[in-house]
């Protein structure tokens, strides 16, 4: 019986062979723009210099928008486009609503203007333009904004609850939440796993050419261990048809994708009950904030997320709130009741040594965002 609020779920054996439909071939409506050609031709440059498809397919996205943007107005050639021009543009993603009305957020602007400026630098450097008339627009100024929703300890423990081991399918969904929320992987570097990369006997996971094409081991939990061990015995060789080197098949025996994976955790949210924005990436930010209260060091974290940058890993400093709730109370003087003068219990966090803590990191974090914001700036305390 499916409990309250569960749809029923029914188990199939895996298909021997997915059904491949003809695809049919449209025609590109910008094939007639001689940008287009320049636009390719920066690719292959990029593609020597050894950047990934992936930044690729980002990046194409940004310039068509930008050449549909000029068909529409008559321009033609990249000399045509002038500074006039691209603040104009500019001002176009600015305005620019979507389906439901909302705004691009500052990062999607700055997604479709940073490609323009590497583009149009690489049209002077070939001599196809005289100067540059991306040089000197400014990007917008990134918002630094916390993730939209975290989950708990209780709600990831239920989401892992709904993935049925007695399944073939329920056991492989069960060992890649486990790999999720005990790794932090990207849904990416999750889909991209081979049997290879990871190293059982040392709960070791080996992660090829994450974000930004860098390579990087993260530990395995035991409990996430035990779970993928178990799907390497009993379910993965039910699941493969041909043979595969990944580690997580899918239902026809392939390798996963990238939203497939989103897919599997958002569908085990809803049969948690769990309504919150996102999915896949829920779990890295679960893990990253459970280890930041529990003690871990943010720059240990920088390593397991894999970021380039500390500064990435500091947003999570903001998410511990019952982390910082506890020194605060600790060490606020204005408080209902007086401590008494005999010593009070250590708490956890507050520690005496000459090191910087997460907390003495935001404290300067903020103290360094008090001195940009100049009044004379004209923007907002």
């Amino acid at each position: 019986m499916p409990r309250k609020g569960q749809t029923l779920k029914r188990s199939r054996k895996p298909a021997t062979s997915k059904p491949l439909l003809p695809r049919r071939q449209e025609a590109d409506p910008l094939a007639h723009h001689p940008m287009v050609a320049y636009m390719q031709a920066h690719f292959e440059h990029l593609r020597v210099r050894g950047y990934s498809e992936h930044t690729l397919k980002s990046r194409r996205g940004s310039l068509r928008r930008f050449i549909a943007w000029c068909d529409e107005r008559g321009l033609q050639q990249p000399a045509d486009v002038t500074k006039p021009v691209l603040e104009r543009y500019q001002r176009h993603l600015f305005y620019y609503r979507k389906a439901d009305g909302q705004p691009l957020t500052h990062a999607s602007q700055v997604g479709c203007l940073a490609p323009l400026k590497v583009w149009f630098k690489w049209l002077v450097r070939e001599n196809y333009l005289l100067f540059n008339p991306a040089s000197e627009i400014d990007l917008p100024k990134p918002s630094k904004k916390l993730p939209r929703a975290i989950l708990s300890i209780q709600e990831v423990e239920a989401i892992l609850a709904k993935a049925d081991p007695g399944t073939v399918h329920g056991l492989r969904d069960r060992a890649l939440l486990e790999m999720l929320y005990s790794t932090g992987l990207r849904r990416m570097e999750a889909a991209h796993l081979a049997c290879y990369d990871v190293d059982l006997h040392r709960r070791l996971v080996f992660v090829r050419e994450g974000k930004g094409r860098r390579d990087r081991v993260v530990p395995l939990g035991e409990r996430a261990l035990a779970w993928l061990d178990r799907y390497l015995l009993e379910s993965r060789p039910q699941l493969i048809v041909t043979e595969q080197t990944a580690l997580f098949l899918s239902d026809y025996g392939e390798p996963l994708s990238p939203a497939y994976v989103s897919l599997k955790v958002k569908r085990h949210m809803a049969y948690a009950g769990i309504n919150k924005p996102g999915s896949s990436h829920l779990l890295r930010h679960a893990m990253a904030t459970h280890m930041l209260e529990a003690g871990a060091d943010v720059r240990i974290l920088q390593a397991l997320l894999g970021h380039a940058q500390l500064s990435t890993t500091e947003i999570y400093t903001h998410v511990s709130i019952d982390h910082l709730r506890a020194i605060h109370d600790a060490t606020h003087p204005a408080k209902l009741t007086r401590p008494t003068e005999t010593a009070s219990a250590p708490v956890p966090g507050l520690r005496a040594t000459a090191t910087r803590p997460p907390e003495a990191a935001l404290l300067a974090a903020l103290a360094a965002e008090q001195e940009d914001d100049d009044p004379a700036d004209g923007e907002p305390d």
